[in-house]
């Protein structure tokens, strides 16, 4: 029975092998990957969509986060990119460094994505007057410079420095400008649920003194009026911080400072409610020139030239607006007349 099988098998093959090996010609043709990636004009997503304030007030207008498309590099998306203007190839070695992997830049962006809803949730809620406690917060190395000294892993949570306990990243400066450089720090972590002994020796870059690791803050708070987030797990990264801070302070006080306008913007904010500045600009703008959007939101600084650049050569009509706080983003919708 077992023979007849084969045979049929062999049979079915010989008479479509050509038909065979198109098909797996065309396979490799479109899924095998090229250590590339393509950068795209992304589009904008609705924060009413990811996030869930209880009793929130409504709007009339909405907020929106601008995100760039990063499509993999296969032999159709290449002969794509090279008639498309605005599609761009950029090396894989630039995204994933030398000395981590994609699931280590998968962590970090997923825990970054954490730490600006956090960021977020306190600079809204404080500017609101509304309730906030800040209970546990858990220290995660997030990355590491390629110039790091160093058995620290991307993942470790660093629960002491030096035999010390450490509640917040703020914590660690001090502790580094108390050394020179080649001293090295001592780290208790825990890494699988297991707590060990890692140290990092301290450098020199650029005339000041560092150890190259990335910090991030994963905290455990409780709100009210209670909050819940609803991100997919294919997003991550922290420039929505911004907009994620006035779309939350939105639905937390009675005036709608939305004035009826489609707000899209980019952005970090950390907790004292700074705008920090991010990557992928003209793709951002383009996405929410496309959308249709009244007003972007930028950081200050090179982003802010940046899109007025693009929007001079564009033609667009979009209002740009720059800010370096979340202050001032609030000031000018608030001001902001139609």
């Amino acid at each position: 029975m077992i023979k007849q099988i084969f045979q049929k098998i062999k049979q079915i093959l010989k008479e479509n092998s050509k038909a065979f090996i198109l098909f797996f010609v065309l396979l490799i043709t479109f899924t095998y990957e090229f250590p590339y990636y393509i950068e795209t004009p992304g589009g904008t997503i609705d924060i009413s969509s990811r996030i869930e304030v209880e009793e929130g007030y409504p709007s009339v207008g909405s907020f929106h986060m601008a995100y760039v498309s990063e499509l993999k590099a296969t032999i159709p998306t290449l002969l794509i990119s090279q008639f498309k203007k605005d599609w761009d190839v950029i090396k894989r070695s630039d995204v994933v460094m030398e000395n981590e992997d994609i699931k280590d830049v998968y962590f970090r962006d997923r825990l970054q994505l954490e730490e600006a809803n956090q960021n977020a949730v306190i600079v809204a809620f404080e500017k609101a007057g509304k309730t906030i406690h800040k209970k546990n917060t858990q220290l995660f190395v997030t990355y590491i410079d390629q110039l790091a000294e160093t058995n620290l892993k991307v993942g470790d949570e660093i629960t002491q420095v030096n035999g010390k306990t450490i509640t917040s990243k703020t914590e660690l400066q001090p502790i580094i400008k108390s050394y020179k450089v080649g001293d090295t720090i001592q780290f208790t972590v825990l890494r699988n649920g297991k707590e060990m002994q890692r140290e990092a020796a301290l450098i020199a870059y650029q005339d000041n003194k560092m150890i190259g690791l990335m910090i991030t803050e994963k905290e455990e708070i409780e709100t009210d009026p209670n909050i819940t987030f609803h991100f997919k797990s294919s997003e991550s990264g922290p420039s929505g911080g911004l907009m994620m801070t006035l779309a939350i302070y939105n639905q937390l006080i009675e005036e709608d400072i939305t004035k009826g306008k489609k707000i899209v913007g980019t952005g970090t904010i950390d907790r004292e409610g700074n705008v920090g500045a991010i990557a992928g600009i003209p793709y951002k703008l383009k996405g929410a020139e496309k959308s249709k959007a009244d007003i972007f939101f930028v950081p200050n600084g090179e982003n802010y030239e940046e899109a007025m650049q693009l929007k001079h050569d564009l033609d667009y009509e979009i209002e740009i607006v720059g800010v370096s706080t979340f202050d001032e983003a609030l000031d000018y919708l608030k001001n902001y007349v139609n």
